[in-house]
């Protein structure tokens, strides 16, 4: 009989970026990163050529795997903790085997469904529309967000960030951080509404 498989949690997670190896950021970028990269490269005989986007299944299978294998063999790099989170390759692959098939985002006439499309879909892609994390100016916010939220190619809608709030920088580790981030999710809501889709996924 099969064993099952248990799925890592949050906690699970949480406990191996407490008690994890020791790393530092310098290293995990310049050493661990790009040695484990190029050694699985080549035990993976991964070439793409000229050709950016592969459609080869013997090389998109090796791609796979090799990206398994960097995953097990270098872990997850915690910076707030400065340790790393190990997993093995049967989280890994269990963690795929569980994850949901499909998500929907968004509701009523603004819900659309994110599921994985295959080289050569008819079905269309979901476009995300917004400035993706970067900083906004406080004053142009709402009107920003309705702009990309009436595009009717766009399905879901991708925060920034609002750079002050009433004029204080919104800066990291402070209350304004709070009150930004609070701010920033009432403005998009606003701008969503004013373009008439109130219910369009953020």
């Amino acid at each position: 009989m099969a064993p099952i498989e248990k799925a890592l949690t949050v906690y699970d997670t949480y406990l191996r970026s407490e008690k994890g190896p020791n790393m530092t950021e310098n290293v995990w970028d310049n050493k661990v990163v790009p040695d484990a990269a190029l050694r699985i490269k080549e035990k993976h005989e991964i070439v793409f050529g000229e050709d950016l986007i592969p459609t080869d299944r013997d090389l998109i299978d090796r791609l796979f795997r090799a990206g398994v294998d960097m995953l097990v063999s270098t872990g997850i790099f915690n910076v707030d903790s400065g340790k790393v989170i190990n997993v093995t390759e049967d989280e890994v692959m269990a963690a795929i085997r569980n994850a949901p098939k499909r998500i929907q985002l968004g509701a009523n006439k603004d819900m659309v469904l994110l599921e994985p499309r295959k080289g050569n879909s008819r079905r269309k892609p979901i476009i995300q529309g917004g400035p993706t994390g970067a900083t906004v100016s406080e004053d142009i916010f709402v009107p920003m967000f309705q702009s990309y939220a009436q595009e009717p190619v766009v399905d879901t809608i991708v925060n920034g960030v609002m750079a002050t709030i009433d004029g204080i920088p919104s800066a990291t580790n402070t209350p304004f951080e709070i009150k930004a981030t609070l701010a920033e999710i009432r403005a998009v809501r606003e701008a969503c509404s004013r373009a008439g889709r109130p219910d369009i996924a953020i």
